[in-house]
């Protein structure tokens, strides 16, 4: 890809990655957005989607809330140079994690991608061009976001993408978790994540301790973003504490 079309793509992408402040911590304003808020330390938090909706669907944001289990993922739109970092980190831990990519991702660093798979990790579907996928609602449009992804992803590594797939920015509808169950993918939110995405104002490391730990909790699927220097540089020390506290990992396989 021409460094003027990477440098387009990453613009788009960090604006539509912005409007996720208003989403992942804290309620939603609006139907169709993935909210959490945090009303207690160490518990898991309230969302504004009721549970039975997403089991209806095949989607899932935690694991079982009764044991000490965390399941990594990280959303990868580009490679902004700390993924080797952060593979190199887990491989150390023996932490497995899964990574949503998109279009440009497998394009641009297959070789990443790649070593993603060769080292165990999941790589789950963030659709090719990386849309509000609330405002689609046709089934052909909609497969065609996730299916054209899987087949780059095949011609990148020679394997059938695993189906799981994360909506852009959170956003969604019903229909889209209908239709993404209907083509045999479960859906995967989040429980727990921080403000890690704004290349230009990224978090201190006290910053990012003072959210991720507290609101740790017994089942949590963790959200972060592949792009975030903040979190190549603590991960090492983040996983160390995760592990000090009890807490094992698993895969999304195990939700």
């Amino acid at each position: 890809m021409g460094d003027n079309r990477k440098v387009k793509f990453v613009a788009l992408f960090m604006a539509a990655i912005l409007a996720m402040a208003t989403v992942s911590m804290s309620a939603s304003a609006a139907n169709g957005n993935w909210g959490l808020s945090f009303p207690e330390d160490g518990k898991p938090p309230v969302i504004d989607v009721k549970p039975e909706l997403l089991a209806r669907h095949n989607a899932v944001y935690m694991g079982d809330a009764s044991k000490k289990r965390l399941y990594l993922t990280f959303d990868a739109g580009y490679e902004s140079g700390h993924t080797p970092s952060i593979l190199d980190t887990l491989k150390r831990h023996e932490v497995p994690a899964a990574f949503f990519v998109v279009g440009h991702y497998i394009q641009s660093s297959p070789e990443i991608v790649r070593r993603m798979c060769d080292e165990g990790h999941i790589v789950g579907n963030h659709t090719f061009h990386h849309p509000d996928m609330s405002q689609i609602t046709d089934m052909a449009r909609f497969k065609s976001e996730l299916e054209s992804l899987e087949a780059l992803y095949k011609q990148a590594t020679g394997k059938d993408m695993p189906r799981y797939y994360r909506p852009p920015q959170g956003r969604f509808s019903e229909s889209n978790l209908k239709m993404a169950h209907e083509m045999g993918c479960k859906t995967v939110f989040w429980s727990l994540a921080y403000k890690d995405w704004v290349q230009d104002s990224q978090p201190t490391r006290e910053y990012a301790f003072s959210k991720l730990i507290p609101r740790t909790h017994p089942g949590a699927v963790v959200l972060l973003h592949n792009t975030s220097k903040t979190n190549a540089d603590i991960l090492d020390e983040l996983l160390a504490k995760w592990k000090a506290e009890g807490y094992t990992f698993g895969t999304i396989d195990e939700l």
